[in-house]
């Protein structure tokens, strides 16, 4: 969190009546939230919702249709001039983005480079960090999601599981101020769900900023300072995850939750 008593105060999600489309295809119709540093908020709702558009859109993956995002107070994917908005050009989005940790439900790993080169690509090239400093970081990042003896090993050679908690040690070495999680374990076996979730939760206890759209109920229970339930492109209903997940107020989060306990 910020040092100054008004950077911490300063939400790190803003978001403004956000709106996507995709062609004809209302996407996301007017989304306001935000979410404040160091809380972990959990996003549930059926597919095609927009829960991955919307995150999509926090790093500019997507160009907004109407509304605006800032994160830590500055405006993402534009510069206002006046009364409009001009798209920021791709240097400048890159600096935006390495604040902005993203994983994704595929791992996304480099197939020709092992776990370590894998880490330190990103922080050594767009961060401009010594490689020695870099490989560091990248070791310690290892050994906390416990994968210390895999420095070396290539991705083919790790299960989905891994190959996760890897993609969440890239992102990490970037040290962004907010890790965004789209389905995270949505590709893995049921019995590898376990260990990505267990890295998840130490990285909440530790006071990282997270966003994670998720069908994992439990790990929303027990993590989670809110939930957020979407459904057609709308924030339908939000607060703590006793009061979404045991006592929701909307039908359309009541008949979800019926569905998928």
């Amino acid at each position: 969190m910020g040092a100054a008593g008004q950077d911490t105060a300063r939400p790190m999600v803003e978001a403004i009546g956000v709106r996507k489309a995709f062609d004809n295809l209302q996407v996301l119709s007017g989304i306001d939230l935000t979410i404040q540093k160091g809380e972990v908020a959990c996003m549930l709702g059926p597919s095609g919702s927009g829960k991955s558009t919307f995150l999509r859109c926090i790093n500019h993956l997507e160009k907004l249709s109407g509304g605006e995002i800032l994160v830590d107070g500055e405006l993402i994917g534009y510069r206002r001039r006046g009364d409009r908005l001009y798209e920021l050009k791709a240097a400048e989005l890159a600096r935006q983005r390495r604040d902005i940790g993203m994983v994704f439900q595929r791992f996304n790993l480099f197939p020709h480079l092992d776990v370590t080169e894998n880490i330190v690509q990103a922080p050594v090239l767009i961060r401009g960090e010594p490689r020695a400093d870099a490989v560091a970081r990248a070791r310690a990042l290892l050994e906390m999601v416990d994968l210390g003896d895999k420095a070396q090993a290539y991705p083919q050679q790790l299960s989905g599981g891994q190959q996760q908690r890897v993609a969440i040690a890239r992102a990490l070495a970037m040290r962004p101020k907010l890790m965004l999680f789209d389905e995270p374990t949505s590709a893995l076996d049921p019995e590898l769900v376990g260990e990505v979730l267990a890295v998840m939760k130490r990285l909440a206890a530790e006071g990282m900023t997270m966003l994670v759209v998720t069908h994992e109920l439990g790990f929303a229970r027990e993590v989670a300072d809110r939930v957020i339930f979407m459904d057609q492109g709308v924030v339908v209903e939000e607060g703590t995850a006793a009061e979404v997940l045991d006592h929701p107020r909307h039908p359309r989060t009541q008949a979800f939750l019926r569905r998928i306990h």
